[in-house]
């Protein structure tokens, strides 16, 4: 997912693609998917009808061909940056002749249950399946579009599920390590780890076992040991845990930096990840660190200037510099970033937005500038950039968040909150409009707690737009609601707002009361205020 820290700035509504491609015959129950699917001349995407994709496979085991998935939704940056980088690439097209292509955006009847039974969480998420339904390896969403068909390619050439070959890596010793082929050394080197949704493993067990494929990964596959031993160090920032050996993690990853090609291949991580290098590997004031930020910023430079990368790519090395430099300033501190980088960050967001005309790409790259020039300070700048792309943006509700992140950033929370409000007005898709409308009740609960009335009113619409239906219950949806009902007890400490909360209750057991009685959904939807009705019961 294209810069975590522009995703994270805006997390309390979100974690695409594009227009619709040809109709295509088959499956029987797959139809030609809507104006919300990626539009790309000779790519036959398919999409489900309903939470089912029993006729997808149907067709895959009778054509002998495997399933591509994309997971995704209109208004995700990133996935408008793999339509605009990938899917309209000729080999792309090409490629796609050779597997049935399907397209499950998140807003379309029954995808967010197919989402739980085929563990997809986060856009943009692509999957390929064999003929038969096993699942054959995640693809990365972030790497260069060259990698990317190169690994595509891979996953399309393996003999075995990357389980399978997860399992082979692991049991070998040091003479059988080099026995697996350069290719499955590759596929687990570039698994998409950030998607897998414990597919392969079990979160607790994602950063051991990463660090003994980097261990055991043989040096003369020099690409996917430099990948591996990048993600094993990323994983371990999120595992107190890990074995990792951090003196000699850093040598490692100071080669790498060295190293032009190395670091090329993986500049995904390091313009994701930077500041996860340096937190795990080095103390704050110390020798190393600042070595290790320079080597870093000595690398992002040479990404920012290659060409051969897209214009997201080059944007995100920036932002890792600049979020590099943010970490060192301590929390309130008053130092300023060096007018040197402000300069560069400027120059990059401006190149960005002047040389970006594939509409979809701006989606991604526009939301990414802007956050870049915040995060130097020059938030007015930000706010002229978002408001001038509002007219012709592919999905503008996004860009509104980002506009509500930069007026809070002033401390004009007022702002905020009616940018927020103008973003979940503006949003489409029941998923979405879920998702942006529970965001908006938090930041309203966060902004303005005192304004009962507007949160009353902005909570009772998201539970009024709610399907009756299981399908509604399940993945992102059930996530957004849960968040919603958990700010809403929280609001409700000490039965402050209890009348509120009842109402907003009695108003979901309405919803609720329709759905089948034994189904799992609605035990999730009657849990959404469980905790918040008996706080108002006792109040």
């Amino acid at each position: 997912m294209r810069n975590l820290v522009l995703l994270a700035a805006v997390a309390a509504c979100i974690t695409a693609c594009s227009k619709a491609p040809e109709a295509v015959a088959t499956p029987p129950v797959a139809k030609a998917a809507s104006a919300a699917a990626p539009a790309h001349a000779g790519i036959a995407w398919v999409k489900p009808d309903g939470a089912s994709l029993d006729a997808v496979f149907t067709q895959a085991r009778a054509d002998n061909k495997p399933v591509f998935l994309y997971w995704g939704a209109v208004w995700c940056p990133p996935c408008n940056q793999i339509k605009a980088t990938v899917f309209n690439r000729p080999d792309f097209v090409e490629r796609s002749r050779a597997f049935i292509p399907v397209y499950l955006d998140g807003d379309t009847p029954g995808a967010q249950k197919l989402a739980t039974q085929f563990k997809v969480r986060g856009y943009p998420t692509t999957i390929l399946f064999k003929p038969d339904g096993t699942e054959l390896t995640r693809l990365p969403g972030e790497v260069d579009a060259v990698q990317y068909m190169q690994v595509l390619k891979l996953g399309m050439g393996a003999t075995q599920p990357i389980k399978e070959t997860l399992a082979a890596a692991l049991s070998a010793t040091d003479s059988t390590a080099v026995a697996l082929t350069p290719d499955a050394w590759r596929l687990l080197a570039y698994y998409a780890w950030d998607t897998d949704e414990a597919q392969l493993l079990a979160k607790k067990d994602v950063a051991s076992t990463v660090l003994q494929l980097a261990q055991k990964c043989p040096p003369q596959e020099a690409e996917a040991a430099a990948r591996l031993r990048l993600r094993a160090i990323v994983v371990a920032a999120q595992d107190t845990k890990s074995a990792l050996d951090k003196t000699a993690a850093l040598a490692q990853v100071q080669a790498i930096l060295a190293d032009p090609a190395r670091a090329r291949e993986s500049t995904d991580i390091l313009t994701n990840y930077a500041n996860e290098l340096v937190s795990v590997l080095t103390r704050n004031g110390s020798a190393q660190h600042a070595q290790l930020v320079a080597d870093l910023g000595v690398a992002l430079d040479r990404l920012a200037s290659d060409q051969g990368l897209s214009k997201a790519d080059r944007l995100g090395a920036v932002q890792a510099k600049v979020g590099l430099a943010l970490q060192d300033i301590p929390k309130g501190g008053k130092t300023a970033l060096a007018p040197e980088l402000i300069s560069q960050a400027q120059a990059a967001a401006n190149q960005a937005d002047q040389t970006t005309t594939d509409r979809y790409e701006r989606q991604a790259v526009i939301p990414s500038a802007a956050h870049l020039l915040s995060d130097v300070g020059l938030i007015d700048a930000s706010d002229a950039m978002l408001k001038a792309e509002l007219p012709k943006a592919v999905s503008p509700y996004y860009h509104m968040l980002v506009l509500a992140s930069n007026a809070k950033l002033r401390g004009d929370n007022a702002a905020s909150l009616d940018w927020a409000e103008k973003a979940y007005v503006g949003s489409m898709g029941p998923a979405t409009r879920m998702q942006w409308g529970s965001g908006y009740v938090q930041k309203l609960i966060e902004l303005a707690p005192q304004d009962s009335a507007r949160i009353e009113k902005a909570a009772s619409q998201v539970i009024g737009e709610l399907d009756a239906a299981p399908e509604t219950f399940y993945e992102r949806n059930r996530r957004s609601l849960e968040k919603m009902g958990a700010q809403l007890v929280s609001w409700n400490t000490g039965g402050k707002h209890a009348a509120v909360v009842q109402k907003l209750t009695t108003q979901l057991d309405g919803v609720c009361a329709k759905l089948p009685e034994n189904d799992s959904a609605t035990q999730a939807c009657k849990g959404v205020f469980a905790k918040s009705g008996k706080s108002a019961k006792k109040a």
